[in-house]
């Protein structure tokens, strides 16, 4: 470094505790087409990479490195080797640590690489590698032995023939040859669909325009320290099915707004998962078309075992009640669904019980909410003193 900043340095010290790093490509390296993974030496200049499918069938991917292949095009299939070509089987741990520890002194971070161990090795000498990597001065150390009980991802293939090695490009792919799936399936009791089938749409999924116009809507569940905010996205559409983006000023097919996508943002990391699992299902049917009405139906037909809330004058049985709802609200206000009719004296009755201060069935007086009682299912749990005590069967959690 500068001597400027080696005095910046000392006088205020940094920030940063790690300023350099090597990043870890002996993996993302195949998606250059196998050039280089950096520190790492190759596994081998030919080897099946095992690679697993989303139906949990395993698939076996042929591999070639990028200069063994530039090799051959260039001198032969025949060629012998130069000593340049050595694969991580070939050195010894301590070739591996050497490597390693002439970057380390370089990089103030640890570096990942893996030191790759015969699967014969002794334990002493198992041992010995992680003491070297220490005396070395090395800020990490990762080792790998092959074994039969966890198997291997990367593994040799069978040698090339000449003919076949000639025709090989300059420039190989990072997969170059397919082999056939695997017809045992990796998890146990998974039914395998039929792979010469093609995918039958009932409904072709709508395509997204760069654009959307939509409404985000804030959604505060009482007990809940943080409020969720709801993105609803919306498409234009004719009636013969085409996208427009904009509606017809008079005269022209009529145009129906309806949503598209949906996404729920909260700061309570609590909801996370199933949040990010609900808005990509109902984005997912939102994007079939047809009628999607029934989403807010189901959504708002779910109830919450611990009980739900009193949100705006009404009973919401559960959070996920209340997210169809907002749902809902949103088809409503861009013409999707027709606002239901109630009759008033429906409305009625509940209007005067709660001018006349009653409270709704299920809330007890002192308007708290109870929680479920592992006994006997009553919701009757109440805090006394620091205790859950069942009003209904008297059970309590420190007893």
């Amino acid at each position: 470094l500068p001597e400027e900043v080696r005095g910046a340095i000392a006088r205020h010290g940094m920030r940063n505790g790690l300023v350099t790093s090597i990043a870890p490509t002996g993996t993302i390296s195949l998606l250059a087409g196998n050039v280089s993974s950096g520190i790492e030496p190759v596994f081998d200049f030919q080897y099946d990479r095992r690679v697993l499918e989303r139906d949990g069938r395993a698939r076996t991917e042929t591999v070639e490195d990028y200069a063994h292949a530039l090799y051959r095009q260039r001198f032969g299939a025949t060629a012998p080797l130069t000593p340049a070509f050595v694969t991580a089987e070939e050195l010894e741990p301590r070739a591996h640590l050497e490597m390693q520890a002439a970057l380390q002194r370089h990089v103030d971070s640890s570096i990942s690489k893996t030191i790759n161990c015969p699967a014969d090795i002794g334990f002493e000498a198992f041992k010995d590698v992680y003491l070297q990597a220490y005396a070395l001065g090395l800020k990490g150390c990762t080792t790998y032995r092959p074994n039969l009980v966890t198997g291997a991802v990367l593994s040799r293939s069978a040698e090339a023939k000449p003919a076949e090695v000639a025709q090989q490009s300059a420039v190989p792919a990072a997969a170059q040859v397919q082999a056939p799936p695997i017809d045992t399936p990796l998890l146990p009791g998974l039914i395998l669909p039929d792979r010469q089938g093609e995918v039958v749409y009932m409904a072709k999924p709508l395509e997204r325009e760069a654009v959307l116009a939509g409404y985000t809507y804030k959604l505060r569940w009482p007990g809940s320290d943080h409020a969720m905010y709801i993105t609803i996205n919306d498409i234009e559409r004719d009636h013969a099915g085409g996208v427009s983006s904009s509606r017809p000023a008079g005269g022209g097919p009529a145009i129906r707004r309806r949503p598209f996508e949906i996404f729920i943002n909260s700061k309570n990391l609590e909801h996370y998962a199933w949040t990010v699992a609900l808005t990509r299902m109902i984005s997912a049917i939102f994007r079939r078309g047809g009628d999607v009405s029934f989403v807010v139906e189901e959504l708002k037909a779910v109830f919450d075992p611990q009980g739900g809330q009193w949100m705006g004058g009404r009973y919401v049985p559960s959070l996920l009640a209340a997210i169809g709802g907002v749902i809902e609200t949103h088809m409503i206000r861009t013409g999707f669904l027709t606002p239901p009719r109630r009759p008033e004296q429906e409305e009625a009755p509940q209007v005067e019980a709660l001018a006349a201060g009653e409270r709704p069935a299920g809330v007890p007086a002192d308007g708290s909410r109870r929680s479920i009682c592992p006994r006997c299912s009553a919701q009757s749990l109440r805090r006394q003193e620091g205790c859950l005590v069942c009003d209904n069967c008297g059970y309590s959690k420190c007893n």
